[in-house]
């Protein structure tokens, strides 16, 4: 449920989106409601009336929000977080996920350069899990249209996340 928030344009219209991705990267949806409601907060609390483009503001103002979190656990020693419950990454190592989070954001950047049907077939096939028949449904595409699509992003990420490691 949308929080009743005053008006700010262009920020309340990413709410849903900003809890599904921290959602998938939480893997807890309270949490990620909790860091969502700690970042409209922050963005009502800051002067963000100059903000050029709110769901980019958003999701870095979470992520911020994330890492202070971590950084205040770790220094307590704790591994167990309410804002990021270290026990669910895949090795436990902080480091791995942190890197994992940059990775995670680099993806996110190099998808706002690709044209809008490119980022929606790649989160439904990747994230979401959808055939590519069933995106082409939805689109109102061939199949071999969405491929094409897929096949411009994943080289537009490879070319962009291979720059970014060298």
């Amino acid at each position: 449920m949308i929080p009743m928030l005053p008006r700010r344009p262009g920020f309340l219209e990413h709410y849903e989106e900003l809890i599904g991705t921290w959602t998938r990267r939480l893997r807890n949806r309270s949490q990620a409601e909790d860091l969502a409601h700690d970042t409209f907060v922050r963005v009502l609390e800051s002067d963000s009336s100059a903000v050029q483009q709110p769901r980019a503001y958003l999701h870095q103002t979470a992520r911020n929000i994330a890492v202070d979190g971590y950084r205040r656990e770790d220094r307590r020693g704790a591994m167990e977080s309410e804002a990021i419950d270290l026990s669910e990454a895949p090795t436990g190592d902080p480091e791995h996920y942190m890197h994992a989070i940059q990775l995670a954001d680099s993806i996110e950047r190099a998808l706002t350069e690709l044209p809008v049907n490119c980022r929606r077939i790649f989160v439904w096939q990747k994230i979401e899990g959808l055939t590519q028949a069933e995106i082409a449904e939805r689109l109102g595409l061939s199949r071999n249209m969405v491929e094409k699509y897929m096949i411009r992003t994943l080289r537009h990420l490879r070319d962009r996340l291979d720059g970014a490691q060298s």
